[in-house]
């Protein structure tokens, strides 16, 4: 339960600095970073896997480049659902998940998850 809660924060906190980082990504306050982190949770959980099964020819043809593209758009329907984190476009969103990735995957290895 522990590792959810760590995770959840981790995300939270990559998504507020990727607010700060990228002038195309816009987050109210850390509280609305907290419930982007849960809504994008929540959509790599229920929506993510029916995206990849359906383009799955489309990420072996682009040799994996395509999860690029379903990453912002899961970004932009988070967008969508929080109210206080918006994004000016595509290529923002695009930027924002490789990003967001990137501090995950540090923040993650810091604390061994």
């Amino acid at each position: 339960m522990t590792h959810i809660l760590i995770q959840w924060l981790i995300n939270a906190l990559a998504v507020y600095a990727t607010a700060h980082i990228l002038d195309g990504i816009h987050i109210k306050s850390f509280g609305v970073a907290i419930a982007v982190a849960l809504v994008l949770g929540l959509i790599n959980t229920i929506v993510r896997p029916v995206m990849l099964f359906f383009s799955i020819p489309f990420i072996i043809l682009t040799l994996g480049l395509f999860l690029l593209v379903i990453n912002a758009l899961l970004l932009q329907f988070a967008a969508v659902l929080v109210s206080g984190f918006t994004i000016d476009g595509f290529w923002w969103a695009v930027a924002g998940s490789v990003v967001i990735s990137a501090i995950s995957w540090l923040l993650g290895s810091l604390f061994n998850l």
